[in-house]
């Protein structure tokens, strides 16, 4: 038993100094189950991801429109997330960049890493080391992969509910993933963080403009559940944001329907209906403004005060009878 010892030890400290090299402390683990995926009709590209992690939407989701998204998990290394987005700006392909990136790595074999360009090239990789279940599949413009599974099943899971979603807008199409591999059994330690990142598949050179959507959940008991409400909500305010385009184009119909449809997606919301109400009010139909607001002003008094406000920054076109309506 003497003797043995100085030989575990030995090993120890030699494992340890292997991790070191491949695994910093700013680099982070990210033992979970994601999505690459591009939408061969708009273009768009997406990355979408859940982990017993904090965070995880920080470390494992990249993406840029006009070239493509990058989910580097397991043991991270972020750096895939930039460097292969710029090897494929520079026209490599996503498998092309992950190949040279992977060579350069010594710290490979617990790596898990996906990517897809604008083109729809895509491949993605498991290390021989990364926690059971792990794997990968790559089907026709997207790529699922998984480590550390409850079971063997989450990424065929994946791959079934994509493919059956085709036609869905691919925010939702990725949800769909996510739930799928949730369903069975997902991440052996549970849940607690989420992410969807969807990318223009044309650059309009607003980089700042070309997250369509970028929404993640850092910390939560179901984050799944969270990220089905934070995508509703987001469609809601689309609805509401094309009402305000058709209000400025003086077609109130069209107007109404779309702010209808966000309020009836959430009909708690009160901005949604707070806002509805001012455009009423500034096309004239003070009475029926008046009549919601009043509904709003009885959960919430600030909302009085706000529009108060609005008519100094042109925010509230009216008379001063007319306000006064407003505000009873």
């Amino acid at each position: 038993m003497k003797k043995i010892f100085p030989f575990i030890i030995a090993a120890f400290v030699l494992q340890q100094n292997v991790f070191a090299q491949f695994y910093k402390k700013d680099a982070g683990l990210a033992h979970t189950f994601s999505i690459v995926a591009r939408d061969p009709v708009t273009g768009e590209m997406a990355v979408g991801v859940q982990s017993h992690w904090f965070s995880v939407g920080t470390s494992v989701s990249w993406g840029e429109a006009g070239v493509g998204v990058v989910a580097t998990q397991s043991f991270v290394n972020k750096s895939y997330g930039i460097k292969g987005l710029e090897l494929m700006k520079k026209g490599k392909t996503a498998p092309d960049a992950l190949k040279e990136l992977l060579a350069a790595d010594e710290g490979r074999e617990v790596r898990q890493v996906a990517m897809i360009d604008v083109n729809g090239n895509v491949n993605s990789f498991t290390g021989k080391n990364c926690i059971d279940h792990a794997g990968n599949i790559v089907g026709k413009n997207y790529s699922v992969q998984s480590n550390m599974m409850l079971t063997d099943k989450v990424n065929s899971a994946m791959s079934k509910a994509f493919e059956a979603s085709e036609g869905k807008p691919l925010a939702e199409r990725v949800l769909t993933a996510l739930q799928a591999a949730q369903a069975v059994g997902g991440d052996i330690r549970g849940k607690q963080s989420a992410a969807i990142l969807v990318v223009a598949g044309k650059s309009n050179g607003q980089p700042w403009n070309e997250r369509l959507i970028d929404l993640r959940v850092d910390d939560n008991a179901a984050p799944l559940v969270e990220m089905d409400r934070l995508l509703r909500l987001y469609r809601a305010y689309e609805h509401m944001d094309k009402g305000d385009l058709a209000t400025e184009k003086n077609n109130m119909k069209l107007a109404m329907e779309e702010y209808g449809a966000a309020m009836k997606m959430f009909p708690e919301n009160l901005e949604m209906k707070y806002w509805t109400a001012i455009t009423l009010a500034n096309n004239k139909k003070v009475a029926e403004a008046s009549k919601m607001l009043q509904a709003i002003y009885k959960k919430d008094p600030n909302w009085r005060e706000l529009t108060r406000r609005l008519p100094k920054v042109n925010l509230l076109n009216i008379s001063e009878t007319e306000l006064k309506e407003l505000l009873k």
